[in-house]
């Protein structure tokens, strides 16, 4: 049996609890239970959440874990938690956490030199604090080796998910999100918030830009045609949309282009070139580079991760 243990600490986000339940639904399908859950912290029993109640623990030990999580608080850890942290991979196969929970990860030097990613909102002070860190923002979760991170909030799930897929498999994973009215798990990968909501215009006149651009992706759309639904002249347009967004028109376009490909890639069986189509790229090649600049992997690889392939095709990893 697998132990996990999933470290509290004062302000624990009783969201954090929810982290648990992929694993206690994957003991209740499996013949036998798999993972021995754990709730853990400094000196054990009640330990009080960020609304107040408390949840009961065991205290820290030196056995042998299979996983710990550190879970998000609304305050600091202890320098005996960020000690316990530090010599966890000693006794561990795999150390994760959940949105703010990275902090603890990084102070305790087990990102130093990985990639990461936390909350969007923290994401900032979490490169800022620890510039040793790879912090990628832009992601559900990422496993660099035996270190596993995740974003805020329900992220953890999609956490919780892929690391029980490792374990026991796709078809067993998605038993467990079934179970959990998921559709399966989110890609790694994925944006943590929509390229609309990133860009957040001030103005009606450029919001209706963004709408207009988002519903006729597969047209030309260039500057000038945006300008021209925002009744603005080219150089006022430019201008204007740069100051609300804090970005180009031509780069915002292709942001929703790579946001749309990637759903479509997600989520149906369209062809590369039907997507790169469907999404105003015009041909697959452009629409591979515009992958690769944004994401660091080709169309394929993405579409592979999203299903749980345990390989990509050879010819598309020569690709990237």
């Amino acid at each position: 049996m697998r132990k996990v243990g999933f470290v509290v600490y004062p302000g624990y986000q009783p969201m954090g609890l929810a982290v648990t339940s992929p694993f206690e639904i994957a003991n209740a399908q499996a013949a036998e239970p798999v993972y021995d859950i754990r709730l853990l912290s400094k000196h054990g029993g009640l330990v009080r959440t960020s609304l107040g109640f408390h949840v009961s623990t065991e205290p820290f030990s030196g056995e042998p874990y299979d996983l710990i999580v550190v879970c998000a608080s609304m305050e600091d850890a202890s320098a005996e938690t960020i000690e316990f942290i530090r010599h966890a991979r000693a006794h561990c196969r795999r150390i994760a956490a959940t949105c703010h929970g990275a902090f603890v990860l990084a102070e305790a030097g087990l990102l130093d030199g990985r990639r990461a990613t936390c909350h969007w909102s923290r994401a900032g002070e979490l490169r800022a604090r620890y510039p040793k860190v790879r912090v990628e923002e832009d992601r559900i979760f990422i496993a660099d080796g035996p270190v596993w991170t995740s974003a805020g909030m329900t992220a953890g799930i999609d956490l919780a998910l892929a690391l029980i897929e490792e374990d026991l498999g796709l078809e067993a994973t998605r038993t467990v999100a079934r179970r959990l009215v998921l559709y399966h798990r989110r890609a790694g990968g994925q944006a943590q918030f929509s390229t609309l909501l990133e860009l957040e215009p001030k103005s009606d006149r450029i919001q209706s830009v963004l709408t207009y651009a988002r519903r006729n992706l597969a047209g030309r759309l260039s500057v000038g045609d945006l300008a021209a639904v925002a009744h603005l002249s080219l150089r006022q347009f430019s201008r204007a949309f740069e100051a609300e967004t804090g970005q180009t028109p031509a780069k915002a376009v292709e942001n929703l282009r790579l946001e749309a490909a990637r759903a479509l890639m997600e989520d149906t069986n369209h062809t590369i070139d039907v997507v790169a189509q469907q999404t105003g790229f015009g041909d697959r090649n452009r629409m591979r580079r515009a992958f690769l600049r944004a994401f660091g992997q080709p169309p394929q690889a993405i579409r592979g991760q999203s299903r749980g392939y345990a390989s990509i095709e050879e010819s598309e990893l020569a690709e990237a």
